[in-house]
């Protein structure tokens, strides 16, 4: 008999934090679910801290390195339950996260895609994600790009979804190297509507050498040139898409990477943009600098957390 779920986690060289990652996994207080690990070509001691789990939910798959896409795309492929659990090798779940998404899962079976609010984890605090709107109840439906202005309510440790959904939003695209999950959401969010979980189950671990807090190379990132007509008679998706693209285009610019700035920028409506938005975008690098090393001071992530 299949398991109600199947979490997949994506590996690589995360030594330091797989260990408490899987614990968070293996204590759950919902116990039908495997685990399949896709190590993408670990070069550290990853392989070998995994290994010293002996649960027979965990099923361990070792490849060469070929990117986070791929990773989760040939997870959700092994996976022999229906609703695929997405978790990074870094991150963190509460112990009931997989015990309500079940029971928000059992009581709206006519959906597909299920999440739950997040919070950032650094080393000596825990700060939850300020959504640009305000739940009112436990469970409540949305429209992706309209309440991901702010913060994406989907992220890689924090969906849940129906494994078929895959033969009509696509997969992982492989070209991505780094924000090929937020392209996946937009996908998402094009087919599905998403049901929000208003509680803290998922914890996502700032590691400032990770991918999307190391990458800063635009041919890396996503271009959004794929939905240039649809974003013509979606509002949502337009201001989620320019929202994105300004991020991209300050990173861009601290860079130096002028060229692709003004790709972005060139993109964009500025009206989707609020008056302290449009002047970052247009303003000198210098201060661009300055306020980045000012708000590195808190020590917390300084770019849009999508990407």
């Amino acid at each position: 008999m299949s398991p109600f779920f199947s979490v997949v986690i994506t590996l690589y060289n995360k030594e330091k934090y797989i260990k408490s990652t899987l614990e968070s996994v293996l204590n759950q207080t919902f116990t039908d679910f495997e685990i399949i690990i896709i190590n993408d070509g670990s070069i550290d001691n990853s392989l070998d801290v995994i290994t010293l789990f002996k649960d027979e939910k965990i099923k361990i798959f070792t490849s060469k390195n070929k990117g986070a896409s791929q990773s989760r795309n040939k997870g959700i492929e092994l996976a022999n339950s229906n609703y695929i659990a997405l978790l990074d090798g870094d991150d963190l779940w509460d112990e009931n996260y997989l015990n309500e998404m079940h029971k928000a899962i059992s009581t709206n079976k006519h959906l597909s895609v299920f999440c739950c609010a997040l919070a950032q984890k650094y080393n000596n605090k825990c700060i939850p994600v300020n959504y640009n709107f305000i739940p009112k109840q436990k469970y409540e439906t949305h429209n992706y790009f309209k309440s991901s202005f702010k913060f994406s309510i989907l992220s890689s440790s924090s969906i849940i979804f129906k494994k078929e959904i895959i033969e009509v939003s696509g997969d992982f695209d492989n070209t991505i190297v780094s924000g090929e999950d937020i392209d996946m959401w937009v996908r998402i969010g094009l087919n599905y509507d998403i049901l929000f979980i208003n509680k803290i189950l998922a914890f996502y671990r700032h590691i400032p050498g990770s991918l999307s807090n190391s990458i800063f190379e635009a041919s890396k990132k996503p271009t959004f040139e794929r939905y240039k007509c649809l974003e013509k008679n979606n509002k949502y998706l337009k201001k989620f898409l320019d929202l994105n693209r300004y991020s991209l285009a300050l990173m861009c610019k601290i860079n130096n990477q002028k060229k692709a700035y003004h790709f972005y920028k060139n993109r964009l409506n500025s009206s989707n943009l609020s008056l302290l938005k449009r002047t970052l975008l247009f303003c000198p690098k210098w201060i661009l600098d300055i306020l980045l090393c000012i708000k590195s001071l808190k020590k917390e992530k300084t770019h849009y957390k999508p990407l």
